[in-house]
């Protein structure tokens, strides 16, 4: 008999446009990139995927990451609280806060209640949403680290 999950009967998020998940909080702020990622931003920049990569990716052993500048930590396409790119934006963004390493309900306080306005905010996600967005996610990584 497997237990439910905490959020078994959804949890209330919905994004303020805060911009406060869009700043690096050092190594753990990177936005990691799958290959489909860059492909999807790219042509939504109007670029080849390899002119995407080498103006705005860094690499992390097999990892493509988005390039930082150490004196800001804004994500570079973080425009007036808003994602300029929102409609090519990566797995990583889309699926947040639902991530695999946040939906314990230690971690969840801790990396996401504490953090992100958008909690018990606007729409329920319903476990199956939830779960649609962490496989997602786990499938993204996945790619990451292998280099997909």
């Amino acid at each position: 008999m497997s237990t439910k999950p905490w959020w078994n009967d959804g949890i209330q998020f919905q994004c303020q446009g805060s911009g406060k998940c869009c700043t690096s909080h050092g190594e753990f702020g990177f936005v990691f990139l799958t290959r489909e990622d860059r492909q999807r931003m790219a042509q939504h920049l109007g670029l080849s995927t390899s002119a995407f990569t080498k103006k705005y990716c860094d690499k992390m052993g097999p990892a493509f990451h988005l390039k930082e500048d150490p004196k800001n930590p804004d994500c570079m396409f973080l425009k007036n609280k808003g994602c300029s790119i929102y409609e090519a934006r990566p797995v990583q963004c889309r699926t947040w806060p639902f991530w695999p390493e946040v939906m314990n309900a230690k971690a969840w306080k801790k990396e996401v209640v504490d953090f992100c306005p958008g909690v018990n905010k606007g729409k329920v996600w319903s476990r199956d949403e939830i779960e649609k967005n962490l496989a997602e996610q786990t499938r993204s990584e996945d790619a990451i680290l292998t280099g997909k």
